[in-house]
């Protein structure tokens, strides 16, 4: 009765391959490839990323500092008053 979900049509011209999860590896090079790779991706891209993250954060805090000072009362301008 038809067939299995994977076999229900067949394309022409078009040929695939697989291979059987038993038969890979799951994590192939990972110490001797993977993380060296992580690091050079890193050092290559850390000051691309970072200047304006830090230049953000800067001008962030100073206005939330700004914003905090210019809140507060001078207490030199209400001394006279009772």
């Amino acid at each position: 009765m038809g067939g299995h979900f994977g076999e229900l049509a067949r394309i022409r011209h078009v040929v695939t391959y697989s291979l059987s999860p038993f038969e890979q590896r799951a994590f192939p090079n990972y110490f001797s490839k993977g993380i060296p790779n992580v690091w050079r991706r890193f050092r290559a891209s850390v000051f691309k990323v970072a200047p304006p993250m830090i230049l953000l954060y800067l001008t962030y805090t100073w206005g939330n500092s700004t914003h905090e000072a210019s809140k507060r009362k001078v207490h030199a301008d209400f001394e006279n008053e009772e």
